[in-house]
């Protein structure tokens, strides 16, 4: 089995190719990919970069071309439910486009003809996800995360993303990710660490927690491998 193990930003990746006994870089599409072995199971790791584009050409790249059978995405998220404070986990059930928006013609914001709104995450991996955050002895929260090509740093725009779609959390690439595994029937995970509030203070907390944040959540995703390579 070949997992991936996908984040949008370097510092999302970090922490896991640390953990990796060794890796090969590759070059291609004009990222890098690093193949290597964790516990027994062929993983490949890249970072995106930020926004739907580049993670949808990343997902479908370790898909299509590395041949990953499941997509596990480890990375930060701003809240949007308040009970979500910074360094909490939270599990993607499902993911919406929330800049996604063809109103006009009388669709549901979030939809296209032939698509909608949300699409699900796999269910078997969030729940390895719930034994792993027992045995960890870390509260995860289940929930719904919004996707955009936006840093939203807006009380009123968080709100309307909240209540338009049920959102607990928003962040830039999960939706776009999670629309390229559901079209090649590829199971996929999201998991996201928060590092801000998604406000008016959202840029200055986002640069403070990043690292901490991202390695939280990194070291869960190594963690569900583990479990994984045991299946």
């Amino acid at each position: 089995m070949k997992i991936a193990v996908m984040g949008a930003m370097p510092e999302e990746i970090a922490p896991i190719l640390e953990k990796l006994e060794t890796y090969l870089t590759i070059e291609y599409a004009g990222n890098k990919y690093y193949e290597g072995s964790y516990n027994g199971i062929d993983v490949v790791v890249a970072y995106s970069k930020i926004g739907k584009v580049f993670s949808t050409l990343t997902a479908t790249t370790l898909i299509e071309h590395f041949g990953c059978e499941k997509l596990l995405f480890s990375g930060v998220a701003g809240a949007i439910n308040s009970e979500l404070k910074v360094g909490d986990l939270i599990v993607a059930t499902k993911l919406s486009q929330h800049d996604l928006d063809i109103t006009a013609f009388g669709h549901p914001y979030g939809y296209v003809p032939e698509g909608a709104v949300y699409v699900e995450a796999n269910r078997e991996l969030i729940d390895i996800s719930k034994d792993v955050a027992q045995s960890l002895g870390k509260k995860v929260r289940e929930g719904i995360i919004a996707t955009g090509d936006q840093f939203v740093a807006n009380e009123e725009r968080k709100n309307w993303i909240g209540d338009t779609f049920g959102a607990d959390a928003l962040e830039m690439e999960g939706g776009s990710v999670a629309v390229v595994c559901d079209a090649l029937n590829v199971p996929f995970f999201i998991l996201r660490a928060i590092s801000d509030a998604a406000d008016m203070d959202a840029s200055f907390s986002f640069d403070e927690f990043l690292e901490t944040s991202a390695v939280e959540s990194a070291e869960f995703v190594m963690k569900m491998l583990e479990v994984i390579a045991t299946k």
